[in-house]
């Protein structure tokens, strides 16, 4: 399978809730130091449930793509049901298996959406 298949390039080109979210309640950043890429998220909770939610970065294909896919995921969805996303649930999300060098790129969104959670209180 290629690694960036349709739906990861199409995430890449035409990223979903990108952008800044204004009066956030929570803010997460994560970075990989190897490659450089980043990507900061910024959620906004009522009752516990992410109401908003966008996403900055700068990076690779695979990372920006991830980032894209998980805050179209998670939108609408309860703070303690995402708190339990972990790698699988990446691979899952990209549809594909990255080798060990490109793990860290496919998870780094995962990071920052989860440390911005905890933000929240």
């Amino acid at each position: 399978m290629d690694l960036y298949q349709q739906n990861i390039l199409d995430h890449y080109k035409n990223p979903r809730h990108h952008g800044l979210l204004p009066n956030a309640t929570g803010r997460g950043e994560a970075s990989n130091l190897a490659c450089g890429d980043a990507v900061n998220f910024q959620v906004k909770l009522a009752k516990d449930k992410i109401t908003a939610i966008a996403w900055s970065g700068q990076g690779c294909v695979l990372s920006q793509a991830a980032a894209s896919l998980l805050a179209e995921n998670v939108i609408g969805k309860k703070r303690e049901m995402v708190s339990k996303y972990n790698n699988e649930t990446m691979i899952k999300l990209l549809e594909i298996t990255p080798g060990p060098n490109r793990l860290r790129c496919a998870l780094l969104s995962l990071d920052a959406l989860k440390k911005a959670l905890q933000i929240c209180g």
